[in-house]
């Protein structure tokens, strides 16, 4: 039997905005970079960076340092991905 890699699988379920809104909740809840790396998979699995930066009008430089391991992103860009990708960050108490 064939194997599946496990990032593909992944992919095709954060295309769902629902799966996405949950996975990164997920992330968010493990740290920063947990997040970070979070973001990066929701954004190759919908469409990419060069499209979640056309959308979010920042240049794709900036959404490449943005989503890196290293990346400090303002709430400002940070919005305007969530928004790109139909996404919004909502909170509630504990």
């Amino acid at each position: 039997m064939k194997s599946v890699s496990y990032k593909k699988i992944l992919r095709k379920k954060l295309e769902d905005p629902e799966q996405a809104a949950e996975y990164l909740t997920a992330c968010y809840e493990e740290g920063p970079e947990v997040f970070l790396v979070g973001l990066r998979d929701v954004v190759q699995a919908q469409g990419g960076v060069a499209r979640a930066a056309q959308l979010s009008k920042l240049n794709r430089e900036s959404l490449y340092r943005l989503i890196s391991s290293e990346g400090n992103p303002r709430l400002s860009s940070l919005d305007a991905v969530l928004t790109a990708l139909g996404l919004k960050v909502t909170f509630s108490a504990s």
